[in-house]
């Protein structure tokens, strides 16, 4: 492989049938220039240059490279994780979101993520992913990046993942589902147990149901006698799902079956129950 450009010591480009490509590599390009010669054994990561990648091309000259090469053991973990490969485009986003923190946490600022319970709940792995990243920033780099970053990395890594949805779905979808908790909350005039079990229940089934409603897939279907009785014996909490429905009705056009609603009181009087 023929440089055609050094990025920094660990990445460069080169041109192989007219195409431009991003190769990257622990020390690949240090003290070489142009038209110099990378054996391909030491090539652990090739991307096709084309407009998203343009963009890859200018942080990796202009990043500091501790923190390229913190993102790409990052990268590598979770696909390891997950047994699965990402989306090239998270060398991208993962790099500059992980690179401007470390610049804020060094100049005291701190960004709170107030989707953080919602994200530990709906993304466990990818969460551990985020943990393991912070850690791994601390280690390698001397960084305490908070909890809350470890939330922000989990989405970037599921947004990344082949099959799932893009970053603004996730981020209005566990919106949502906070704004939903919090309803909860005044309803019931008290707060809930994040750590319980029933809360990530709750949390994953409000997820299943308004990723179905906006796709306009169907959703479970709860006989007539079994509604009725749920109505009857849970009426506190069947009356908290249905403003919930109206809230999801008023705020985002979406209009929650009545079965769904009592699948929904279900979650809730079971977390009810455990906060009394």
């Amino acid at each position: 492989m023929k440089i055609d450009k050094v990025l920094n010591n660990n990445a460069a480009v080169i041109k192989e049938n007219g195409q431009e490509k991003i190769v990257m590599g622990p020390g690949i390009a240090f003290q070489k220039g142009k038209n110099d010669i990378i054996p391909s054994n030491r090539v652990e990561k090739i991307f096709v240059v084309h407009d998203k990648n343009e963009k890859f091309k200018q942080i990796l000259q202009t990043l500091p490279e501790a923190h390229i090469e913190a993102a790409e053991n990052i990268i590598s973990y979770a696909e390891g994780k997950l047994a699965a490969p990402l989306n090239d485009h998270i060398h991208i986003a993962l790099l500059d979101h992980l690179s401007f923190a470390i610049e804020r946490i060094q100049d005291g600022l701190f960004v709170q993520n107030k989707l953080l319970h919602e994200i530990k709940a709906l993304y466990k792995n990818e969460y551990e992913i985020g943990l393991w990243a912070i850690a791994h920033v601390k280690e390698t780099l001397g960084v305490s990046l908070p909890d809350d970053e470890a939330g922000y990395i989990a989405l970037h890594i599921h947004t990344a993942k082949m099959d799932a949805e893009s970053m603004y779905s996730a981020l209005k979808h566990t919106t949502m589902i906070k704004e939903m908790i919090e309803k909860i909350e005044t309803y019931f005039n008290r707060k809930v147990d994040e750590n319980s079990i029933s809360y990530q229940r709750l949390v994953t089934h409000l997820r299943y149901a308004v990723t179905r409603l906006e796709s306009n897939e169907a959703l479970h279907v709860m006989d007539d006698d079994m509604l009725c009785f749920i109505q009857k014996k849970y009426s506190f909490a069947y009356q908290c799902a249905l403003e919930l429905a109206e809230f999801l009705k008023n705020e985002y056009q979406l209009n929650l079956p009545e079965s769904e609603a009592g699948y929904i009181t279900l979650h809730v009087q079971r977390l009810q129950n455990i906060s009394e």
